[in-house]
């Protein structure tokens, strides 16, 4: 029975590269899958890892219609056994329904994997669709960790390492940034609330509060 799975976690928590290893694992087998991805830190077109692993993808457009595009290639004659769906998060909730459609009408199954919440903790429009919709929801087993060392639930925005919290739901960046640019941080729920990074809480260790009494 052909199903639609979504995979959720924060960053940092091995998302790409389970799709990377579920895609390894059947094309191994002799199956041909699709994958699709969108906004993906190494380009257009592109499926990688925070490990280095990079494989081709189908950008996902928007507006991209992906049921139909699947049912385009296979009335040309090409084969297709399964879908990967990276960074399902940036996806419009129609194109969530569209991968509804694919499971059941063309009976393949779906891997979705994609982050829920936004810097702001606000659903991603894309991921509320599939927790709606999706057949199972599966956490990630591998647990991202805040600069604290407790477990990281959310992610973070941050620019010269101070956290934001206004501005678009989406901004490409990634949680290996150089100084001024856009990047991303996992904290744990504390520290999030609070708006503490690694940059802001060592800048508080360099510069404490309170200043030491010199002694005359």
């Amino acid at each position: 029975m052909s199903e639609l799975v979504f995979f959720s976690g924060t960053m940092d928590c091995g998302k790409s590269t389970l799709a990377l290893q579920i895609g390894h694992n059947r094309s191994a087998r002799g199956l041909q899958g699709v994958i699709f991805t969108r906004d993906d830190r190494a380009g257009e077109g592109k499926l990688s890892s925070r490990l280095g692993l990079v494989t081709d993808a189908v950008e996902a457009t928007e507006g991209m219609d992906l049921h139909g595009y699947l049912v385009d290639r296979l009335s040309r004659g090409g084969n297709v056994d399964y879908v990967i769906v990276d960074e399902a998060q940036f996806l419009a909730p129609r194109q969530i329904d569209q991968l509804a459609r694919i499971v059941d009408e063309l009976r393949l199954d779906v891997f979705a994997f994609g982050i829920t919440t936004d810097f702001r903790t606000k659903l991603f429009p894309g991921s509320q669709r599939l927790i709606e919709l999706a057949d199972r929801v599966e956490a990630l087993q591998v647990e991202a960790l805040c600069w604290c060392g407790a477990r990281a639930t959310h992610n973070a925005r941050t620019v010269d390492g101070e956290m934001v919290v206004e501005g678009a739901q989406v901004v490409v960046g990634d949680v290996n940034r150089r100084a001024g640019e856009v990047g991303y941080e996992v904290l744990c729920r504390r520290h999030h609330l609070r708006r503490v990074t690694s940059a802001t809480a060592k800048a508080g260790v360099r510069s404490p509060d309170v200043l030491p009494v010199q002694q005359g």
